[in-house]
């Protein structure tokens, strides 16, 4: 009865203690000091409006169907998915430490023994036992290290999921961009061949009038040259564009020339015309994955130096075992043969060198760690926001001044054509033009997907991104035939 008031005394213990806890509590994310505006620029009253789905503003229905096809099969996503799986298992493991463990044994045994003296020994008859037993282990989470380092897994958790809300605001961004370079290298490719045929055409005129003797050879040799010239950038761009088609199929989950059949026909360089809202500074805190998941190692990292702290103080567990044996199965059960045994047992730490306090330090150390790369990840994301304000808004003033560069080298190409024909001008005048109207021609093309690209970044930087319920439960790989069986021959 001593044993059964320990056992009833340590259960009060622990019912009384059950809401302490030693080491640091978590008081939340940080509160740094941020900016109240972007730098570059106010917010617009026409910025309303999520970032949810960012990349329909792009009007592309063919990139909308990439997107979607990489979320659900992009190798660096279902790794996420995976880690996000192992992360809550091992919320359901260490919280196990809560409760108690059993264990059970049974066993047979065929005894035979000798009775009587040296010269005179007596075997009995064999016989058979029988015994079994229940053995349990219970340690009380006097001072919560079991509940920190639970607490420890749910924020491991929690940042398993931004790290995986990462990686899809990482991928689509990725996606869409290598969709607008891809895009953006078709219409290089057009308007080389284009300009190219219409220098080939000048080419045909100087001959002509090299032929009729009103020409000479200096002009024909350049137009030829020029035209080759034009000519010869159309392999650099469809080698680039193959590189463009075949990462996107990687992207996707799939061979690098998976989606060539898809990107075979040409399209315009998507472009964005409705604003991102760009929000405040602090929204950064909640809408970048990298920082809320930053954030929660922080708090991860607070849970385990309670974790580490815990470990100082003294340790209590309620054993108890429950055991009967008899020479039938049938007796096993009569109370006759039944012995059990149960009481506390405490644990005291003495003397260890200092170990368990060092592993407080260390605890403390990688405190200050996830703090600091809380801070970095959160500059970081302050830098990309202006960076991309600031590449975007100028991007878009210098496709302005392209295209009425553009318009008038047109203009002046097709004046100075018709006055050569004419022999009103000279044939420098005609080359001249057509190679500042390709050459300008070929600059807005680039800031057209500098301008998209830029948007894009603007997107990620912001935190946009998929925004569906992702479905982290599936396992990549099913297993069959787990339980027992022959072991197959090691291949």
């Amino acid at each position: 009865m001593s044993a059964l008031r320990s056992a009833a005394a340590a259960l009060m213990l622990g019912g009384a203690l059950a809401g302490c806890a030693v080491g640091p509590d978590y008081a939340g994310p940080p509160k740094p000091e941020l900016p109240s505006h972007w730098s570059s620029k106010t917010t617009s009253r026409r910025e309303s409006g999520t970032l949810d789905r960012w990349w329909l503003r792009l009007r592309d229905p063919l990139l909308n169907r990439l997107i979607e096809q990489a979320v659900a099969a992009n190798p660096d996503v279902l790794k996420a998915k995976a880690v996000v799986r192992e992360a809550r298992a091992t919320v359901q493991q260490t919280a196990a430490g809560l409760f108690p463990s059993v264990s059970g044994t049974a066993e047979v045994t065929d005894n035979k023994t000798s009775a009587g003296s040296a010269s005179t020994l007596v075997d009995t008859a064999p016989y058979a036992l029988h015994q079994a037993s229940f053995d349990s282990s219970w340690e009380l989470d006097l001072f919560g290290g079991t509940q920190r380092s639970i607490e420890a897994a749910v924020r491991g958790e929690q940042s398993a999921g931004e790290d995986l809300r990462d990686n899809l605001v990482t991928l689509i961004g990725d996606v869409a961009s290598y969709y607008v370079e891809a895009r953006g290298y078709q219409a290089r490719i057009a308007l080389a061949i284009r300009t190219s045929v219409s220098q080939r055409d000048t080419e045909k005129l100087t001959r002509s009038k090299y032929d009729a003797g009103s020409g000479n050879a200096v002009d024909l040799s350049k137009a030829t040259a020029q035209a080759a010239s034009t000519e010869a950038n159309v392999p650099t761009y469809r080698a680039a564009l193959a590189a463009d088609v075949h990462r996107l199929g990687i992207l996707l989950g799939r061979p690098p020339d998976a989606i060539a059949g898809l990107m075979a026909r040409s399209a315009p360089v998507p472009a964005p015309r409705m604003p991102l809202p760009t929000g405040l500074p602090a929204d950064l805190l909640t809408t970048r994955p990298d920082v809320a998941s930053a954030e929660r190692k922080l708090a991860q990292a607070t849970a385990k130096i309670g974790a580490a702290e815990a470990d100082r103080y003294p340790a209590v567990s309620l054993t108890g075992s429950v055991g009967t044996s008899a020479l039938r199965v049938g007796d096993l059960a009569k109370y006759s043969s039944v012995s059990w045994s149960v009481g506390p047992s405490v644990t005291v730490p003495v003397f260890d060198a200092g170990k368990r306090l060092a592993t407080v330090r260390i605890a403390e150390a990688q405190r200050d760690q996830a703090f600091a790369t809380f801070h970095s990840t959160l500059l970081t994301a302050l830098e990309d926001v202006e960076n991309a304000l600031v590449s975007l808004s100028q991007e878009r003033i210098r496709a302005v001044k392209l295209t009425e560069a553009a318009n008038n080298y047109r203009e002046a190409a097709k004046l100075s054509r018709s006055l050569f024909e004419t022999g009103s001008a000279s044939f420098i005048d005609v080359l001249d033009a057509e190679r500042s109207l390709y050459s300008a021609e070929d600059s807005l093309i680039q800031s057209k997907v500098s301008a998209a690209k830029d948007y894009i970044a603007l997107a990620k930087a912001l935190g946009g991104g998929w925004v569906e319920p992702v479905d982290t439960s599936a396992p990549l790989i099913v297993d069959t035939n787990t339980g027992p069986h022959l072991r197959e021959a090691l291949k």
